[in-house]
């Protein structure tokens, strides 16, 4: 990690090729990079691209609170598993309301799902997963905690930015985490960047295809 990282990151593209330059290790590896859509797969093609590697998604999915909506206090995965945030509170999110939250998610993960075609085979393989920040770190590890279950020959954790609590969370469930900044007064992935527009479905649709 390097805490004097110049931030913030002019546009994910400029993320993603520092982040690139830290994994050219992987180069010639074919390693499996695996963004978290939707913001992630723009940065997850130029890595792959920069390291020769395939391109794919893994599916999961933030839940809000009930009270703050811009505050993840979990995530799921597509098959339904979740993964509460350290600070879940029960008394102001309760379980009905996560429960009903990770429903809607999945079923939207299973309609993505059947757009992007199938997941590409994990087990033995180097696998890098990339995501464009790390708040709280609930979406990373519920991605990393599937991904484990497939038995990936090794697994990393990559990002440009992340709170030191999202790297503590994440770190025992991975190889490896590649983080280029851990700003101490971290309040959200958006801020980190000058230019963070919404990544649209028919762009993640070409990035996957290689149009693009």
């Amino acid at each position: 990690m390097d805490e004097s990282f110049c931030l913030p990151f002019r546009d994910r593209a400029q993320a993603a090729g520092l982040l690139a330059e830290r994994l050219l290790a992987w180069r010639g590896r074919k390693p499996l990079v695996l963004a978290i859509p939707r913001g992630a797969v723009p940065m997850g093609r130029i890595i792959a691209n920069r390291l020769e590697g395939e391109l794919d998604v893994v599916l999961v999915r933030k839940i809000p609170s009930a009270i703050e909506p811009e505050l993840a206090v979990g995530a799921v995965d597509e098959h339904g598993t979740v993964e509460l945030a350290p600070y879940f509170n029960r008394t102001r999110t309760g379980m009905e309301w996560v429960d009903v939250q990770a429903r809607e998610q999945v079923a939207l993960m299973r309609r993505r799902r059947s757009a992007y075609g199938p997941s590409a085979e994990v087990a033995g393989r180097g696998v890098i997963v990339v995501d464009d920040g790390l708040a709280t770190g609930s979406t990373m590890a519920a991605a990393l905690r599937v991904l484990k279950r497939r038995d990936p020959g090794r697994l990393v954790a990559c990002v440009p930015v992340a709170s030191a609590q999202a790297v503590a969370l994440v770190a025992p469930l991975c190889d490896e985490v590649v983080v280029l900044a851990t700003p101490f007064n971290f309040t959200s992935v958006s801020r980190n960047y000058e230019v963070f527009p919404q990544v649209e479905e028919a762009e993640v649709l070409c990035l996957l295809d290689g149009r693009t």
